[in-house]
């Protein structure tokens, strides 16, 4: 289940441009399958400023902490709020209402950078 209107990153986050020039992200099924249970997402706050690659949050599960990484470097505009009351919905909905923030990047053009979904697919098949 890779949608192929999105880019993703090696860590399995995913990314889509949402609205105003904003980018969205989440992290992937494959991400989120191999986690099992989410039970907490640590976010940074909003305006909070992104390194491309640096880690920006956390994801725990009943099996353990994953580091959450920057795609792209830039501003954090929005955070899926709806995650400190139902984080299993990151589980449930990963491409959808588990959606985890909202970056405005630095460079516009940072979305062209990251794996397109064929290339994530090879990536997570090998």
């Amino acid at each position: 289940m890779i949608p192929e209107d999105l880019r993703y990153t090696a860590e399995h986050e995913w990314v889509v441009g949402a609205d105003g020039g904003t980018l969205r992200v989440g992290i992937t099924h494959f991400a989120q399958d191999a986690l099992g249970d989410i039970v907490f997402v640590q976010l940074p706050d909003e305006g909070a400023v992104v390194a491309a690659g640096e880690p920006l949050g956390e994801i725990e599960s009943t099996k353990s902490v994953s580091e959450i990484y920057a795609p792209v470097s830039g501003t954090v505009a929005a955070r899926n709020e709806a995650l400190g009351d139902t984080p299993e919905v990151i589980n449930t909905d990963p491409y959808g209402a588990g959606w985890l923030l909202e970056i405005t990047p630095d460079d516009p053009s940072a979305l062209d950078g990251l794996l397109t979904a064929g290339a994530y697919r090879e990536l997570t098949e090998s």
